[in-house]
């Protein structure tokens, strides 16, 4: 859902005053999350970033819907580590091993990095040298995001990017077993709260996950329904199969709505740190909120999506401006 109704009947008096509140918000947060970073920070430099991503992303999305998934996985995947500066794009070198083939980003847990060099590419061949990696990453997330059916927002940007990957870091992403004090610990230590904790969690309404990573919360745990774990067990035996794929919202799979709370609601979370934020006690409001409101949610998602893209930018001097998002400058 879109944090504005889509255009067909006319809109009523309040939810058009509601839409304004929203909209006002959103730019208030995307111009104060980080004093040096703006939405409008290429507005003389480069004017055309913004539709050249938007193009990109929308043929992406078009042949391949995982596409947009992709690129959101790799957007928190990357500020998670050491804050949104484009350091997981970094390939390996013989003497410095990246993020990507650490833990949680390996084999195949992470992909899209060529949608993101096609941004690039083209970026660079009309404002050569402006555009950082990073904030190419955080528009393509929120095009992602948008062309799925969920909200839109304002990017603040002005991010550099990384000279040096944290391969250590990358291999301490909160996983698919965290429980819920796992959880909000992580997101605290990024300066975001069990709100965001459960909005950003919402980001699993669209795209899959892996066997191995679902298979002992739907053989083993006690907080899943039983019909939605004899489900997934179709899927994913016991043993073996660990590469097999399930949807993570199995009410609208390839939609970015609210299914997915739906889902927890039911005890369909697939996987045990899906299922961990309904039945606590602690966010289960939040989840219920959600669940019941979509326009609650597509709020608190982009806004929380623009707190968690001002978490360790790299600005002003620090970090350089890649040419090559795969490799730093030589």
């Amino acid at each position: 859902m879109a944090v504005f109704p889509s255009v067909g009947r006319p809109r009523r008096p309040f939810l058009l005053a509601a839409a304004a509140a929203v909209a006002v918000l959103l730019h208030a947060l995307a111009r104060g999350a980080d004093a040096q970073l703006s939405a409008g920070f290429y507005s003389s430099s480069c004017p055309t970033v913004h539709g050249v991503v938007r193009q990109v992303m929308s043929q992406a999305v078009m042949n391949d819907t995982r596409s947009g998934a992709a690129i959101l996985r790799l957007f928190f995947h990357d500020c998670f580590v050491s804050g949104c500066d484009a350091s997981l794009l970094l390939d390996d070198t013989p003497t410095t091993p990246g993020e990507k083939g650490a833990g949680p980003n390996a084999g195949g847990s992470t992909f899209g990095f060529d949608v993101i060099d096609n941004i690039k590419t083209q970026v660079e061949a009309a404002c050569p040298g402006v555009v950082s990696c990073a904030d190419i990453l955080a528009l393509a997330t929120r095009d992602s995001v948008n062309l799925l059916g969920g909200p839109s927002w304002a990017v603040p940007l002005g991010r550099r990017d990384a000279t040096v990957p944290n391969p250590a870091d990358a291999a301490k992403l909160p996983g698919p077993d965290s429980d819920l004090a796992g959880l909000i610990s992580a997101f605290a230590d990024k300066g975001l709260t069990p709100r965001d904790l459960t909005a950003l969690s919402g980001a699993h309404t669209v795209g899959m996950a892996r066997c191995v990573h679902f298979r002992t919360h739907v053989y083993c745990d006690a907080n899943v329904s039983p019909a939605f774990a004899s489900q997934q067990r179709q899927a994913c035996p016991s043993s073996g199969g660990d590469a097999s794929l399930a949807p993570l919202d199995s009410v609208t799979p390839n939609e970015f709505d609210n299914g997915y709370y739906r889902g927890l609601m039911t005890g369909a979370g697939l996987m045990r740190s899906d299922q961990e934020l309904f039945n606590n006690g602690q966010v289960d409001s939040l989840v219920r909120l959600y669940g019941t409101n979509p326009a609650a949610f597509s709020a608190d998602f982009a806004a929380s999506m623009i707190r968690l893209g001002n978490v360790g930018t790299l600005t002003a001097a620090s970090g350089e401006i890649r040419i090559d998002c795969r490799k730093v400058n030589s």
